[in-house]
């Protein structure tokens, strides 16, 4: 059987800042992320499965990313626990949705964090194969599984 890439696309909002930065993003600001997830695996051929022809249901991708991402993330502030700390947003309502992180939350590590929660979660059968993560339109990270051997 052949290997196959299958992709599926997210769109999520997130403010975020930067601690210690020497730049505008020390600022709190926010991006409209665009995430690509590629998983590679053989489709399944079994005409008993309800998914037969499939490497993954797009559905059951969409889950995977939702609950360790997007949901958790979307619309939310996301800080390093440094920030967090000098802001004092752990009981300030304005700070409700909150995603602290012991990393600085750049494109370059997010995309990092995102990979080991996606994977942790798929079918032991599939591999997560890249991530790719638009901080920007013209701006972005990539993650591939065959560079983080």
């Amino acid at each position: 059987m052949a290997k196959i890439r299958v992709t599926k696309e997210f769109n999520f909002e997130i403010a975020h800042a930067l601690w210690n930065y020497d730049g505008a993003c020390a600022n709190i600001h926010g991006h409209s992320y665009r995430m690509f997830v590629t998983v590679m695996g053989e489709p399944i051929n079994d005409e008993n499965n309800p998914k037969n022809g499939m490497v993954i249901d797009f559905g059951d991708l969409k889950k995977i990313v939702n609950e360790q991402v997007v949901n958790p993330m979307d619309h939310a502030i996301t800080l390093n626990k440094k920030s967090a700390e000098e802001l004092n947003c752990m009981d300030n309502q304005i700070f409700n949705k909150k995603y602290i992180t012991d990393y600085q939350p750049t494109c370059e590590n997010m995309i990092v964090d995102f990979a080991q929660k996606i994977q942790s979660q798929l079918p032991k059968h599939l591999k997560l194969y890249s991530i790719k993560l638009h901080e920007t339109a013209t701006s972005f990270a990539e993650w591939y599984a065959d560079d983080n051997l």
